[in-house]
Order: structure tokens, then C-alpha cells, then sequence
């Protein structure tokens, strides 16, 4: 299976009173490797594209002020009207958090619809 590399530094927004990386901040740190994957990506006219379905997340050990990482994404599982991703968030070669989660494609409707081609191509070795 493919990884996809996000590189990311941890910025005085992203870190709690304690000066660690507030717990939420992983999500959406997540979703912009996940939308990095996706930028290049033409969505047919009409589609929202994927919404979050469910996610977990595994705290492993904590990021601070200033470090660097990288998010490491992984398509599990690729169905046909949804994916399964986990991304693990990497430091100096060390698990700090593990994020898993499935996507469904929607379209214009807000109901799920089957990945069309032209969206699951790059995903397909």
C-alpha cells in the first residue's frame, strides 16, 4: 500500500496551556494530510466528495511547541462508496498518535454514492 508524507511543525496555535499539542489539533492536522492526497483530484461536478464517517485516535506520546513530524497516510481499504485511512503521526522515527478512520463519497444529494473512477484511479495500485 502507498504512503503519503505530510510534513508538519507545530506552531504556538496548535499546543494547550501546557505548551503540548491540544488533542484536537491532531484532527485537523489529519485532515490537511488527507486533503493534501486529494488536492490534485478533479471531484465531478454536484459531488461533495468524502465526509468523515468515523474516526479513533491512539495517543502515544505528545508533540510540543516546535517540533517536526510527518503524517503518514495509509488507504486501508478502498469500497465502493467509501475508504478506510490510518495515519500515524511520526516523529524522529517514533508512533506518537495513530488516527483511523473511513471516509463515504457523497454526492449533491448528501446521500452516498459509489466512487466514480476518475476519483478512485489514483488510489488503485
Amino acid at each position: 500500500m502507498k504512503v503519503y508524507k505530510f510534513p508538519f511543525s507545530i506552531a504556538y496555535a496548535d499546543t494547550d496551556a501546557g505548551g503540548i499539542v491540544y488533542h484536537g489539533r491532531y484532527i485537523e492536522i489529519a485532515e490537511r494530510a488527507r486533503m493534501n492526497i486529494l488536492r490534485g483530484i478533479k471531484f465531478p461536478d454536484g459531488d461533495v466528495g468524502f465526509v468523515i464517517r468515523d474516526l479513533n485516535i491512539r495517543y502515544i506520546k505528545p508533540l510540543f511547541l516546535g517540533d517536526e513530524f510527518v503524517v503518514e497516510t495509509t488507504v486501508v481499504k478502498f469500497g465502493a462508496a467509501s475508504m478506510s485511512v490510518e495515519q500515524k503521526f511520526v516523529k524522529d522515527g517514533e508512533i506518537c498518535a495513530i488516527l483511523s478512520g473511513t471516509a463515504a463519497y457523497i454526492g449533491a444529494n448528501m446521500m452516498p454514492r459509489r466512487i466514480p473512477n476518475s476519483v478512485a484511479a489514483p488510489f488503485k495500485d
